[in-house]
């Protein structure tokens, strides 16, 4: 293992049912078996059957070419309804497929450039806020940063947000809401209370509490003029049945829309600082990239075609840490995955994590080198071993934005400062419902 680049050490041998609950509520990456790493598709049982893929085929087979047979798993939409409810994350079918054309235009690609200004702002307070050598807490920092944008394109401001109650409640919300119960090992039905979602329930409270202050705010000055994320929702209209988002719908998606618009981008960032750290030659070369084309001012989004390096660091950073490190599907009627037959009501993991460090598939993959990310390297690899946006008519809505945001954010940051380890322990990379890495990633900054 390269100490430089923390890694999960997984088990040897198969977990029985209370060791699997035991690691999925410590570490859910600490489910992935040593031998993913190593063999392309494994099945076992636990109750019943489960397969873990790591296979680009065996990927577009579920993400896209029989993707109906696959919907998310009932057990990781248990965990998230609490908070996003029936919302474009969880739903399926025709109840999906409307709130996805209802939200599409916010993402379109002339939307997110024009959105760009405010994320050249954001980047600025940011690099604001890192005076001195620090040390500083990135994720906490970076969570600042990407709250200002989500913010403002999904609410034209956060007014009605107070970024540190709101960042309290995520965390909380995932550590009970957003864990496995034994429970849900046991198979027992969705109505049965998990003591996880009771514990959750104040989180989830003080989230839908300011989301639906702001929604009640734009109600009461006549929704239309601001031509956000919350505009297009309270506008849009099924165009096979004419109906319009519920109070609730419309609170589900706003609520999905602000944390996963956030969160996700800010852990990548963290993640693409403490690796350039970590590797001083790394950050010399993409500080000097970013300080050739910006100088002292900071990125827009003219600028990030000239620094392709910055976007192959991100890149790589969600390699090996991406956003979502194990996805589960139901298998509703029976299909054959890499020559294998799976049957209905069987569990299929995609283990995104162990097919991004999987030794059949990336050379060194436990290594951190953005060159995986060169124009020849991308156009030479399977389109579906590189998954940190999912894929398929699946993949996030906002992948673009949130890689715009990224750049515009790391190249500022990486113009101004060069960021360097300090004393404190190298992060773990932990996941709940998103890989985290914990305790937290401390760096130091100083000006060039």
């Amino acid at each position: 293992m390269n100490a430089l680049v923390p890694h999960i050490e997984p088990h040897m041998r198969p977990l029985t049912m209370m060791q699997s609950l035991k690691a999925a509520r410590r570490n859910v990456l600490e489910i992935i078996p040593a031998i993913c790493y190593l063999q392309p598709m494994i099945s076992g049982r636990m109750g019943t059957r489960w397969h873990m893929v790591q296979d680009p085929t065996v990927n577009k087979r579920v993400f896209l070419d029989n993707a109906a047979a696959y919907p998310k798993s009932e057990v990781m939409n248990r965990m998230l309804r609490p908070a996003v409810g029936n919302s474009l994350f969880t739903s399926e079918g025709a109840e999906w497929r409307w709130q996805r054309r209802a939200v599409a235009p916010v993402f379109a690609q002339r939307n997110v450039v024009a959105l760009s200004p405010v994320m050249t702002a954001t980047a600025e307070r940011a690099c604001a806020r890192i005076a001195g050598n620090g040390p500083h807490e990135m994720v906490a920092e970076m969570m600042s940063a990407t709250f200002d944008v989500i913010c403002e394109v999904a609410l034209s401001g956060r007014e009605h947000f107070d970024a540190e109650v709101y960042g309290a409640a995520i965390t909380r919300y995932f550590e009970t809401a957003g864990k496995a119960s034994l429970l849900d090992f046991l198979h027992f039905p969705e109505w049965v209370p998990r003591p996880g979602a009771i514990m959750g329930r104040g989180a989830t409270k003080t989230m839908h509490d300011m989301v639906t202050e702001a929604i009640d705010a734009r109600r009461a000055v006549a929704p239309g003029g601001a031509d956000d994320l919350l505009d297009h929702m309270l506008a849009a209209t099924d165009p096979e049945t004419g109906r319009q988002m519920t109070p609730e719908e419309l609170l589900h998606n706003m609520q999905f829309f602000i944390v996963a618009g956030h969160e996700t981008t800010a852990l990548a960032l963290a993640w693409s600082l403490y690796l350039l750290a970590a590797h001083p030659h790394l950050m010399e070369h993409a500080g000097d990239e970013a300080r050739r084309v910006l100088g002292d001012r900071p990125a827009g989004a003219e600028d990030l075609d000239a620094m392709p390096y910055a976007k192959q660091v991100l890149e790589e950073a969600m390699r090996l840490y991406p956003p979502v490190g194990l996805l589960a599907r139901n298998v509703i009627e029976p299909d054959v995955l890499g020559g294998r037959e799976v049957l209905p009501n069987d569990t299929v993991f995609l283990a995104i994590y162990a097919l991004h460090r999987h030794e059949m598939w990336w050379d060194r993959p436990n290594d951190f080198d953005p060159d995986n990310f060169a124009p020849d390297a991308v156009k030479a690899r399977h389109r579906y071993l590189y998954l940190p946006f999912g894929a398929g008519p699946r993949v996030c809505v906002g992948a673009n934005f949130a890689m715009m945001q990224a750049q515009i954010i790391l190249c500022t940051l990486l113009a101004r400062y060069r960021f360097a380890l300090t004393d404190h322990p190298p992060p773990v990379p932990t996941m709940s419902m998103t890989i985290r890495p914990e305790p937290g990633v401390w760096l130091s900054a100083t000006p060039v």
